[in-house]
């Protein structure tokens, strides 16, 4: 049993990873009854806590059937990062999450993210001054360095264990790698397999089924895997991991009508969250993945894409529920 802080987080944990404009409250919710053991807030900016933004406020928002759950910040400086902490701490996560890995442009070239792998040093000062500031557990997420001639997980690991990081996350690419080629999972089955290693290392990359899931745990010994870009429109990406965890035979996917409650539950919850334009919006990212498989359905995703109404993104699921090929044609 994986114990961070005071909090169980299971035998081996399949974790939701945080991603900027999909893993809000109303979507955390719905990947945890499918079956997420722990979940992550999308990436909230220091400096956006610290000035009291209301968008980085709504972001530390969630509810108790969430739990376990942590914040996610970034920031580039030792100050901010503290002082952001003391914020997070205030909405009663149970953990604190440290973003060392993000490899988006805008987030690097102000010193946030994946740019902290190009000043480990500063990255480590980081670590300890938030550590030393909140009384919740304080975990991190990364990468295996900032190209391929930096590949430093193994002795950054070390580093940020010493620094009282209680549990570490590795994605198997370098921040120039983007999400690119292939993860690479050797490294991170070196920081696991490091006898300098006691904290809980979580495997992040690639995963996208139960088999996938199963072999990494077994092949490189980690702790507990996260998922992230399987489980955009895909929460049941999590029942299918437990079930091939458990020895439990693969069973079908999930058929339109079971997609599209899970999509209007999405809708409904999201709105009084955070409005019905933004909902709209954000949520255009997901139908790829909630609708995956279903034949036919490319007319029906570009109207979706386009609707600008609660009431005409209903509709069109409607058609799609009913399987009407005239309104179909009409797209």
């Amino acid at each position: 049993m994986i114990r961070i802080g005071t909090t169980d987080w299971g035998d081996f944990p399949v974790i939701l990873a945080p991603m900027e404009d999909v893993t809000d409250s109303p979507f955390r919710t719905i990947c945890k009854r499918f079956g997420a053991d722990v979940v992550v807030t999308e990436f909230i900016s220091a400096e956006g806590l610290i000035r009291e933004a209301l968008k980085s406020r709504i972001k530390m928002q969630f509810g108790a059937t969430e739990r376990p759950i942590g914040i996610q910040i970034f920031g580039s400086s030792v100050d901010s990062m503290r002082k952001a902490a003391a914020v997070a701490q205030e909405a009663e996560p149970d953990f604190i999450d440290l973003n060392f890995g993000c490899p988006v442009r805008k987030i690097v070239m102000k010193g946030g993210g994946a740019a902290l792998l190009q000043d480990i040093p500063k990255m480590i000062a980081i670590a300890a001054s938030v550590v030393n500031s909140t009384r919740l557990p304080v975990t991190a997420k990364t990468r295996l360095g900032w190209d391929e001639s930096h590949r430093d997980i193994v002795t950054i690991a070390e580093q940020l264990q010493d620094a009282g990081i209680q549990a570490i996350t590795i994605h198997g690419r370098t921040r120039s790698q983007l999400y690119g080629g292939k993860a690479d999972w050797t490294l991170i089955g070196a920081v696991k397999n490091n006898p300098r290693m006691h904290i809980p290392v979580i495997g992040n990359g690639d995963i996208d089924s139960g088999v996938k899931a199963v072999n990494m745990k077994d092949r490189y010994g980690v702790d507990g895997i996260m998922i992230g870009r399987a489980a955009t429109g895909n929460p049941w990406i999590f029942k299918e991991i437990q079930n091939a965890l458990s020895g439990i035979p693969a069973v079908p996917g999930p058929t339109v009508e079971e997609r599209i409650a899970v999509i209007l539950e999405h809708l409904t919850t999201s709105i009084p969250y955070k409005g019905e334009r933004a909902t709209l919006l954000e949520i255009r990212k997901m139908y790829s993945g909630y609708f995956r498989g279903v034949p036919d359905f490319k007319k029906r995703r570009m109207r979706l894409m386009t609707a600008s109404t609660l009431e005409e993104a209903l509709l069109i699921l409607k058609e799609v529920s009913s399987g009407d090929e005239n309104c179909m044609s009409n797209g």
